[in-house]
């Protein structure tokens, strides 16, 4: 039989409200009852009932992640990211998949499964600036990534043209001048494409490079196949350049696969840079260069931030806006002799 809150207090020499007030963290427990309890808990494995806790609490111990798709590498580890920061908080985590549709993403904010958790965590990917006003919902929302921003609700994101100028800087200080872009989006202004592009043309105006739309390659969905047939079009067109910039670390690593089938060396003839730093980047033959955006920093704040929504209970704060950290990871992909 699984131990219960009177075999925990029992062993404790405890009342049964004290080991309550010890699981829920309430402050009012001396510190040496505190270590009592817990020790009673370990040894016991006792597991607080999330159902009857939520009953009393009207809370469920839970929360939903919404992402566009787990097959893309940044999504998927950053669900892992988000899963390992809720459980820390003894919070489970429910996960959606939109498709990157804006039509599904609007969807799922009036979803009624939405219901069987206390908050969301959203990345739209589907979704734009002129859906801001979806946000307005009754429950707590933190919003992920750069499709929306100064809405209605607290958002976690990284500085996405700040590194892309840092990392199209990168290249032109290691002097590499010809540098073509894989993944842009058609006209994307607002979003990780449009953003990162931004960053890329600022980099050259300050070092009085010309930008040359030649040298940009666009893209669907981030994936390695759409890397390798944006490298293939470039090479096809017969267009001159000596480094590529992957608007993320997928589409660096399907263009690197290409470059090295039609007998390039990276780095030699040219470099890779990459962006998302993800766990295959430093395993990859040469190892890839990338841009390292927080994305665990981003996945622990949203899921803190998310959590102090709910305990406010509807409390009325001004929602805020929160920006991650970033660091250029110098690999073998752009090495210089």
């Amino acid at each position: 039989m699984a131990a219960t809150l009177h075999d925990v207090a029992r062993l404790a020499g405890v009342s049964i409200k004290t080991v309550s007030n010890v699981i829920n963290e309430r402050p009012n427990v001396g510190s040496a009852t505190r270590a009592r309890v817990e020790a009673a808990i370990a040894e016991l494995g006792y597991t607080p009932n999330l159902t009857a806790r939520g009953l009393r609490s009207g809370r469920k111990g839970a929360i939903t992640l919404a992402v566009p798709d787990l097959a893309l590498s940044y999504f998927a580890e950053l669900a892992a990211e988000v899963i390992a920061a809720a459980e820390a908080a003894g919070v489970v985590v429910l996960i959606e998949q939109t498709g990157g549709d804006r039509q599904r993403e609007l969807a799922l904010l009036k979803s009624p499964r939405l219901n069987m958790t206390d908050g969301l965590v959203f990345s739209p990917l589907g979704m734009g600036q002129e859906d801001a006003g979806a946000l307005e919902v009754a429950y707590p929302l933190v919003i992920l990534g750069e499709r929306i921003f100064d809405g209605p609700t607290d958002h976690v994101t990284m500085r996405n043209v700040a590194a892309a100028r840092e990392a199209t800087g990168y290249l032109l200080e290691s002097g590499r001048t010809r540098i073509a872009v894989v993944g842009a989006h058609e006209g994307e202004v607002v979003g990780s494409a449009g953003l990162r592009l931004r960053g890329y043309r600022e980099a050259l105006e300050a070092a009085g490079v010309a930008y040359d739309q030649e040298l940009i390659a666009y893209s669907g969905l981030w994936h390695r196949a759409n890397g390798a047939t944006c490298m293939r079009d470039l090479l096809a067109r017969g267009v001159e350049f000596d480094a590529v910039f992957g608007l993320n670390d997928t589409l660096a690593l399907g263009a690197m696969r290409v470059l090295q089938e039609a007998g390039m060396t990276v780095p030699g003839d040219v470099a890779v840079m990459g962006f998302d730093d993800l766990e295959e980047a430093p395993y990859s033959i040469p190892s890839l260069t990338t841009v390292d955006p927080g994305r665990g920093w981003i996945a622990r704040t949203a899921v803190k931030t998310l959590l102090q929504r709910i305990a406010d209970g509807g409390q009325d704060r001004a929602p805020e806006t929160r920006l991650a950290e970033f660091e250029i990871r110098r690999r073998e992909s752009t090495a210089t002799a």
